[in-house]
């Protein structure tokens, strides 16, 4: 091992989580480069496809490997893993820009959408109107899927739009709402409590146990926000429900 290797390997932190997996720790904080440095290490990794690699799971500062510990030791899989914890920067910006996706997520804002849109505006020194368009008009990115099966957690939020969490946390939040938590956005991908400003909400099923890649979103993917209408939003809604209601009978049509 060089130097170079030596120096970016003692910056990450192995921990074990079981007897088949490992925690990489190459930060304690939420940082877009830090987070870039995540992803282009699970890309590393990846990309070698060891056949004892069983997941990937990418944090903002941190990746879990999970292997087949029938196959081999922990060590082993250890020190394999210390030869591709080099990540530099150029690695880190060629990642972000090579090969990632770009998702549109239609949002209606407001209104039954987004019950807090206005008074997190007046809270911002804003208008809805204005609100809407700096939210809807930011470059995001996919730092992690976490809270709840598909629910991703998304890096680049205008550090101006930042908004602390609700005193009391709500008991129910409709699936697909959109919301602003510290400096955060998110998506809530099912029905379920949450503390965050509800902002709007996407017609776009996030989770789907029977899809073939059951997320919508992937850690790393860029999201672009799409300000809608009520109109196209019951629209989407029933193009989703009539899309599904045929991809059910053909499960069922005779073969």
């Amino acid at each position: 091992m060089n130097e170079r290797v030596r120096e970016a390997a003692a910056a990450v932190q192995f921990e074990a989580l079981a007897d088949d997996a490992w925690l990489l720790r190459l930060g304690e904080r939420i940082d877009d480069a830090l987070n870039a440095r995540v992803h282009a290490l699970a890309a590393r990794v990846r990309a070698q496809a060891p056949p004892w690699l069983r997941d990937l799971v990418p944090a903002y500062a941190s990746l879990a490997v999970f292997f087949d510990a029938q196959a081999i030791q922990a060590e082993a899989v250890r020190a394999w893993l210390l030869r591709y914890c080099e990540v530099i920067e150029d690695d880190a910006a060629a990642e972000s820009g090579a090969g990632a996706r770009t998702v549109e997520i239609p949002v209606a804002y407001g209104g039954e959408f987004g019950p807090d849109l206005d008074a997190a505006a007046a809270q911002l020194q804003l208008t809805p109107a204005q609100l809407i368009q700096r939210h809807s008009g930011g470059d995001y990115r996919v730092a992690m899927i976490g809270f709840a099966p598909g629910f991703p957690y998304l890096s680049g939020l205008e550090p101006a739009l930042a908004l602390p969490r609700l005193a009391t946390p709500r008991t129910q939040v409709a699936a697909g709402s959109v919301a602003i938590g510290g400096a955060q956005t998110g998506i809530y991908p099912r029905p379920g409590p949450g503390g965050w400003r509800l902002l709007g909400r996407t017609p776009l099923r996030l989770f789907d146990a029977a899809r073939a890649a059951p997320s919508l979103l992937q850690p790393g993917d860029h999201v672009r926000l799409r300000a809608i209408g009520a109109d196209e939003f019951h629209a989407l809604v029933a193009d989703a429900e009539v899309a599904a209601a045929d991809g059910r009978r053909n499960a069922d049509a005779p073969r």
